[in-house]
């Protein structure tokens, strides 16, 4: 940082020269840095007492030498059908070089359901795997070694569990916890802001999560304990600032519940990583990330004391944004996909998923996945867009759409702490009681659906350019009533061989664990995974003590 030492005792006199101090000891991968045409490119460009990337307050990236190092993790989101399903996919991202995994659970287990479950009927594998016990984890990761790869599980509501399942698998593969290395959403806050996907009431879910978190920060040093997600928050019609105001007030918020319960800021907030959007519009996407970054660095920095470089670095992951997909000319998406990626890497994404081109009308298929993963190979080794960092920083249009959006997010931020009479904690949960958030997302995805319905907007092969929209004809994955057949008989076969009474022992210790709020839960949970406790016996355990949640709508 400028004015103080580095390892070898300089100091620096500008931003530039703190910056190259830190460059020059990052190790770059062997690539030509240079045009196609030979003309050699900077790591990096800018005035010598502007911005750097690798310099608080991180607007331009949270690495000196951002991708010239290491190149953003390309985290392809899989599931579907029974876990052997989906590690057959798993194996083919990572043979087509795929770099990390993310699981997606379906509906049921989203929800803390058996596949057995009367309201789990129709929906067993269909949006994602069917996840009932320790039974179907190992079988989700079969072959796969969790020491050399990064994991991600997109689940909320039931996420202790499954990160319970899978520390349970891992312990009977051989890799300790201290080497596991990925991610667990487990936000549960946007669950009620966006998603809906929540089980227990806002308060004692807030209590799974601080579980987690005391749990991850002392036995799983490589995990990240919650990615707090804009991503559906923006898919569910927030504007770029709800999603990027609302995801950092519940990062702010988490911050605070881990102190609440005697967690250091600085333990806690390195292992915290963000999921943001990429939506269609290119610039305002850029702009969101690096506001992003730079509010996530003063406010940790001056709001909550944080003295880890870490604790104000923010890392995130980018999904493009399925709601910008359509079912009409659904080739155009690979367009689409491509562009938001693009915006994605460009903001400084840590990882990235591409959706598929057929996302609009089913499951992506083996094709469409490899095309999208094809999609992030093509900007990282082609396109020579990763040879410089914040290629964009310093354009009048991106700098001003980054200073609105900050703008904005603290408008929003400033009314939070008052519902919370200054906690961003209590503003959060009451915001979601009295549904505030839920209300300002639907005013804009009204207000947005207006301006397609009125033309205002065009959106290719929906409301203009409508030629070709009789010529799809895509083969699309299809989850068969057979596939539900089979995933509810591997459950009844593992309820038939496991040991009943050590199943009721564990589920009975989890029950009066979960009735003294100063407890723990995971190593329970854990006990729990071992025997074979299913997902569903499990929640509804919880629920014997926390209730259900039923959302008062606004109206």
């Amino acid at each position: 940082m400028l004015g103080t030492a580095d390892k070898e005792g300089r100091v620096a006199t500008s931003n530039a020269e703190a910056w190259a101090h830190l460059y020059e000891r990052a190790p770059t991968r062997r690539a030509r840095f240079t045009t196609l045409s030979g003309v050699p490119l900077e790591p990096v460009y800018g005035p010598p007492e502007g911005e750097y990337p690798g310099l608080y307050p991180y607007t331009r990236g949270i690495h000196a030498s951002m991708y010239r190092t290491r190149l953003w993790t390309m985290r392809m989101f899989a599931g579907f059908g029974t876990a052997l399903d989906t590690n057959r996919r798993f194996r083919e991202i990572i043979a087509a070089g795929g770099t990390g995994l993310s699981t997606a659970f379906d509906m049921p287990t989203l929800l803390g359901l058996d596949s057995d479950d009367p309201m789990a009927l129709g929906e067993v594998g269909r949006c994602g795997v069917a996840i009932d016990s320790l039974a179907d984890v190992h079988d989700l990761f079969d072959g796969i070694d969790l020491a050399e790869i990064t994991t991600s599980m997109t689940i909320n509501a039931p996420a202790a569990v499954m990160l319970a399942l899978f520390v349970a698998h891992a312990e009977s593969a051989g890799v300790p916890r201290e080497r596991l290395g990925g991610t667990l959403q487990n936000d549960i806050l946007k669950e009620y802001q966006a998603q809906k996907e929540f089980v227990f009431p806002p308060r004692p879910s807030m209590r799974l999560v601080r579980d987690t978190m005391a749990f991850t920060a002392a036995e799983m040093p490589q995990w990240n304990s919650i990615s707090i997600s804009g991503y559906h928050i923006r898919e569910a019609g927030s504007t770029a600032a709800e999603e990027l105001a609302f995801t950092l007030a519940n990062g702010f918020a988490y911050v605070e519940l881990a102190r609440e319960a005697g967690l250091e800021v600085d333990a806690v907030a390195p292992r915290l990583s963000f999921f943001f959007n990429a939506h269609i519009d290119f610039f305002e996407e850029v702009a969101k990330y690096r506001a992003a970054r730079r509010i996530w660095a003063r406010w940790m920095r001056e709001h909550y004391a944080a003295r880890d470089e870490r604790s104000w670095q923010l890392r995130f992951h980018t999904q493009t944004a399925g709601v910008s997909l359509t079912a009409q000319q659904p080739e155009v998406n690979v367009a689409r996909t491509a562009l938001e990626a693009l915006a994605g890497v460009l903001g400084g994404t840590q990882s990235l998923h591409t959706n598929s081109l057929d996302e609009a009308l089913a499951l992506p298929s083996e094709k469409a996945a490899r095309i999208a993963l094809r999609t992030q190979q093509v900007i990282a080794h082609e396109t020579n867009v990763a040879h410089v960092a914040d290629p964009l920083g310093g354009s009048w249009l991106v700098e001003s759409l980054t200073d609105e959006l900050e703008r904005q997010a603290e408008e929003i931020f400033a009314h939070v702490a008052e519902l919370g009479d200054g906690s961003m904690l209590e503003g959060c949960i009451r915001g979601i009681e009295e549904n505030w958030f839920q209300g300002r997302i639907a005013d804009s995805a009204y207000e947005l659906e207006r301006t397609f319905n009125s033309g205002e907007r065009l959106v290719v092969g929906v409301n203009a350019f409508t030629e070709g929209n009789d010529d799809a004809d895509l083969e699309t994955l299809k989850i068969t009533d057979a596939d539900e057949r089979r995933q509810r008989d591997r459950l009844a076969a593992v309820r038939a061989r496991r040991d009943a009474e050590q199943v009721d022992k564990a589920l009975a210790r989890l029950r009066e664990d979960a009735a003294d709020p100063e407890v723990n839960l995971m190593p329970a949970l854990i006990d729990a995974a071992r025997v074979y406790a299913t997902v569903g016996e499990t929640m509804a355990t919880l629920a014997e003590v926390f209730g259900r949640y039923v959302e008062v709508p606004t109206l």
